[in-house]
């Protein structure tokens, strides 16, 4: 590997994460998830209550990327923000995402106007509150990379510009009433789902209150780009092509997804009624891979695969519904029923 490509990427990512830390107190394991997300090429699901810094996360890593809301760049003609956050609603409609076709009388034409999803870096804020067509025209574009308006196709990412697309959708997972839970199908969308709890300790409660105790604004103001988005597309590069997977690493990944379908592994039938597919493999590899990056390692070893496998999995699997009721049949005994399951799995696979 070329030295200089691993220490390009590791230097970029420790000032990402070192400045999300003058602005988000406490939360370093799932900001750093999010990055992981990014240089994997995925696209991330924050689910917690509100409150816990999902959108602050959010509007952090666009501010240190260099991009803005209030900034479009124009590539091949195509206006792009840097930033754009969805406030998703049950009236939200497809055409208010993706764009539509606006009749001009002076033209005598139809032209294209283009919705808020033509951005760097998209906010889906509660997701779930969309109803499942609108829901679904969102996943369209973070599967294809690209939408369709009046017959013409626009494309989402242009690498070749350095233009990335990252969505990072968020919902509560508490709340029900008014809400339309992603299907299964919809949430394999997202490389991670990243659980966002309250602070873990009495001190991180009181580093968060001293550090808006002297701001009228948010500390997020205070944030300036530490990389850039040639940063971000040179870095998926370098972890693409030239972060190695060995023989041992694919053979335990392999076995990790295996081991989640109680068809092969019976005892695992008391945690899930449906396991992993060989694209949620896929998705393990990538994101051990950009894991691997980040610690500054050349290649995959079984620590990188060991700490993404939770959030590449917890909802992409189906877990019993038997186990869940036993354990309260609410939707924090869902979550423990699927890490429980998820840990049992690492226990008894050997890597």
């Amino acid at each position: 590997m070329n030295g200089e490509g691993l220490d390009y990427v590791v230097n970029g990512a420790r000032r990402i994460l070192e400045g999300m830390r003058k602005a988000i107190i406490g939360y370093d394991e799932e900001v750093k998830l999010i990055l992981i997300s990014l240089l994997a090429n995925g696209h991330v699901l924050l689910e917690g209550v509100p409150g816990v810094a999902k959108t602050t996360m959010a509007r952090a890593l666009t501010r240190l990327l260099g991009l803005s809301e209030k900034e479009t760049i124009m590539i091949n003609g195509i206006p792009y923000k840097g930033f754009s956050r969805i406030q998703f609603t049950p009236d939200l409609m497809p055409s208010d995402i993706i764009g539509s076709l606006v009749y001009n009388p002076k033209t005598l034409d139809f032209e294209p106007r283009l919705g808020p999803i033509f951005a760097y870096i998209v906010l889906a804020d509660e997701i779930n509150r969309a109803t499942p067509r609108t829901q679904s025209a969102m996943l369209q574009a973070m599967q294809e990379r690209e939408v369709t308006i009046g017959g013409k196709t626009y494309p989402l990412e242009d690498r070749g510009h350095n233009k990335f697309f990252f969505v990072i959708a968020t919902q509560n997972p508490i709340e029900q009433e008014g809400t339309y839970p992603l299907p299964e199908a919809q949430l394999d969308r997202f490389l991670m789902r990243i659980i966002v709890g309250y602070p873990e300790s009495l001190e991180e409660e009181k580093e968060i209150l001293k550090l808006h105790s002297m701001r009228l604004g948010e500390p997020i103001e205070e944030l300036e780009p530490v990389v850039d988005p040639e940063w971000v597309v040179r870095s998926q590069e370098i972890i693409a092509g030239e972060i190695s997977v060995p023989e041992d690493m694919l053979d335990y990944i392999a076995r990790l997804v295996r081991m989640t379908r109680p068809e092969i592994m019976e005892p695992v039938s008391k945690y899930f009624e449906l396991g992993l597919s060989p694209r949620a493999g896929i998705a393990l590899m990538k994101a051990a891979k950009a894991h691997a990056a980040i610690r500054g390692s050349e290649t995959v070893e079984q620590v990188d695969v060991n700490n993404v496998f939770f959030h590449i999995a917890n909802h992409r699997v189906i877990p019993n519904m038997e186990t869940i009721i036993e354990y309260g049949g609410t939707a924090s005994a869902r979550m423990r029923v699927i890490r429980e399951g998820i840990d049992f799995i690492l226990k008894n696979t050997l890597g």
